[in-house]
């Protein structure tokens, strides 16, 4: 599937359109649950990264090798798209410190969600956005793969100035509950297709399940700072968002991909596995890093629903 039609029939219309509402309410009620109930919910800290193992474990189940194959027969907006997630976003979270002034432990916490590689709620929004899913899935797993030496090395370079780093144990950390996750989840799909293929249906929202937990549990640690910093934070990523989103969009404008590859571009550019940086923060840097991560976790799919909403009517209208 390399798009969505530009038809589609009135349950496929309220299907979409319900996703578009719940997927993000799901994480806002997660973000919520966290700051009420913080005291409770910090508990659960220790599940942070199994949750992320078992989100990127989803994502390898739904991974085929035509997926990676992509790669070689439409390499542009592919490669396009990783390079601008791995050099636009970064580059807009510097900006954003910059212009904000944002102290060191918020400023290294947004550059750590700059760099880390692409959500994988960005294929379900690229589904509803009727983008094109098969560039989405290529662009998030290359992303992803890359993650243990890209993301690192991008945090080490751009954040390092703000505190000392464990540049080598994020790394050694990526690679336990991102890539080795993703690799069995790929095994799993090999080796017991039909099995994969029967639970496909339910793995979005299983994910989507996790990562409100995910954002519940790494609120509950930030509730305090959430007072004094939350709406700074939330103004720091809402600008890297939507910069990253437009960039994106403009970049694939100017190589003149179809407006499907464009929309996907955006949303993958945009949307960051900021779980993945949530979870990294609060391990390596200090608790209040973590708030980014965790606020751009609500916030990105929140942007993404609203995207995938316009983009449907737009659609519907032409």
């Amino acid at each position: 599937m390399s798009s969505q039609p530009a038809v589609a029939t009135a349950t496929e219309e309220r299907s979409g359109y319900i996703a578009v509402l719940v997927f993000p309410l799901l994480i806002v009620a997660g973000g919520v649950i966290g700051y009420l109930a913080a005291d409770t919910v910090s508990g659960a800290a220790p599940f942070v990264n199994p949750l992320l193992g078992l989100v990127m474990f989803t994502m390898g189940l739904t991974l085929r090798p035509a997926d990676f194959a992509l790669v070689v027969r439409r390499p542009l907006p592919v490669v396009l798209g990783v390079i601008a997630q791995y050099v636009m976003m970064p580059l807009c979270a510097v900006l954003v410190v910059s212009l904000l002034g944002l102290p060191s432990e918020l400023a290294a916490g947004v550059i750590l969600v700059g760099c880390a590689p692409g959500g994988t709620a960005s294929n379900v929004v690229s589904y509803l956005a009727r983008g094109d899913v098969a560039l989405s899935v290529a662009m998030t797993s290359l992303s992803t793969l890359l993650a243990p030496l890209l993301t690192p090395l991008l945090t080490l370079w751009l954040a390092g100035r703000y505190m000392p780093l464990d540049g080598a144990g994020m790394a050694r950390t990526i690679v336990t509950i991102v890539l080795l996750p993703v690799i069995a989840g790929i095994i799993v799909r090999l080796l017991l297709a039909p099995l994969a293929e029967a639970l496909l249906p339910v793995l979005p929202w299983l994910s989507v399940a996790a990562i409100s937990i995910i954002v519940a549990i790494v609120v509950s640690g930030s509730a305090d700072a959430m007072l004094s910093a939350g709406a700074l934070v939330l103004v720091a990523v809402t600008a890297h968002n939507l910069l990253g989103m437009a960039l994106g969009y403009g970049a694939a404008t100017l190589a003149r991909l179809p407006v499907a590859a464009r929309r996907t571009t955006g949303i993958e550019v945009g949307m960051q596995n900021s779980g993945l940086a949530a979870g990294l923060a609060a391990q390596y840097m200090d608790p209040l890093s973590a708030l980014p991560g965790a606020v751009f976790s609500v916030w990105h799919n929140v942007s993404g629903a609203l995207f995938a909403a316009w983009c449907r009517r737009r659609d519907r209208r032409s």
